[in-house]
């Protein structure tokens, strides 16, 4: 993910300077808000107002692609997020990530979601910093949306913008302790156009819609990754989640999905183990019960070009060992190679608590 990110910054840049700016656009926001107590384990960290600033450059699409008309003619770009928490056990966290920006109502309602890496200043450390349960690793997973009131070319290029910022900082508990952490603030800033009126071309194919009347698709996906147990010092294992799903196509954008998981989560065998000899004054837990979890989930993609967001919940049908609620939620972006085989990559959490980082292959038939 991180090369991925490095690779789309350097050609983005170059982009730039290559056509002066021509479709491009500036935008600097700051804001303040407050940290969403999602589990009492985080109780202790909330001191503070959180604030912060976003910086990004965006480009405007144009309607030479079928995707830029679908979805009233969207930006893409990159964004650098800067958060102080208030608080000296968390510190301070920088963030890069890509972001598409949806536009509603004459443009004026901007809708945006990214996806990026993080670096936090302050992480867990057993000997200095202890009491931070939220970070486990100095390297972070961030997405956040935005949403809000914008203008552009108030005065001469420069332009206003106002709105929601959610924010999400977590490692999905590749290492404990991992509570992560959910930031909600008002934002405000100014945004600069390179240009006074962007030109659109339009794509003079006509659209086809054969592709969009399809079947009923069988799918399968294999995903896997590294996670630990709640508990500092379980030790990270590797975990196979394998999902089989049918999906209907129901327009250019959407599918629905119906189907089922199977979790082999390998961190819960060492998770059971330490469960039955460190509490047994509770309910008695046999260490050498079923680990594995099957669950059946609906769901819902979105198909932007190649690239599609995935959305899922789900509940464990068959789970011995009562650990976490039996709802869960998966948020993925997958990434087409050709029109059956799928890569990508998501969240799987319960609730505002992530579970794994998911790295997927897959295909759909």
């Amino acid at each position: 993910m991180k090369k991925y990110i490095l690779l789309f910054s350097v050609h983005f840049f170059c982009a730039f300077s290559q056509n002066k700016g021509e479709g491009y656009y500036l935008d600097f926001q700051f804001f303040r808000g407050n940290i969403y107590k999602h589990t009492s384990d985080i109780s202790h960290l909330i001191v503070g107002h959180p604030d912060g600033f976003l910086f990004s450059v965006n480009k405007k699409t144009n309607g030479s692609k079928e995707w830029h008309r679908a979805y009233n003619y969207p930006d893409y770009g990159l964004s650098l997020q800067s958060i102080d928490f208030k608080n000296p056990i968390l510190g301070k966290n920088f963030a890069i990530g890509l972001h598409y920006n949806f536009y509603f109502f004459k443009r004026q309602l901007l809708f945006r979601i990214s996806q990026g890496i993080a670096m936090t200043t302050n992480p867990y450390n057993k000997e200095k910093n202890n009491k931070n349960n939220a970070f486990g690793t100095k390297i972070l997973d961030n997405n956040y949306f935005l949403l809000q009131y914008q203008k552009q070319n108030i005065l001469g290029p420069v332009g206003f913008q106002a709105g929601f910022l959610f924010t999400h900082f977590s490692n999905g508990r590749f290492k404990a302790p991992n509570s992560g952490l959910n930031t909600y603030a008002l934002t405000l800033g100014l945004n600069y156009n390179f240009e006074k009126q962007y030109i659109k071309k339009i794509d003079t194919v006509p659209d086809s819609t054969k592709f969009y009347k399809e079947h009923i698709k069988y799918n399968i996906a294999f995903r896997t990754g590294i996670s630990e147990g709640p508990v500092v010092g379980l030790g990270q294992r590797e975990f196979f989640h394998v999902g089989l799903y049918v999906d209907k196509r129901i327009g250019r954008k959407s599918a629905l999905q119906l189907g089922t998981d199977v979790f082999f989560s390998n961190y819960l065998k060492n998770y059971i183990k330490y469960t039955a000899v460190a509490f047994p004054d509770k309910e008695p837990i046999d260490p050498n019960v079923d680990y594995k979890r099957v669950g059946l989930f609906v769901g819902h993609e979105l198909f932007i070009n190649k690239l599609s967001i995935e959305t899922q919940l789900g509940y464990y049908i068959y789970k011995p060992f009562k650990y976490e609620v039996s709802v869960y939620q998966r948020l993925a972006m997958k990434y087409y190679l050709t029109k059956s085989l799928f890569t990508g990559f998501g969240l799987k959490t319960h609730g505002g608590r992530a579970e794994a980082i998911e790295f997927t292959v897959g295909a759909r038939l």
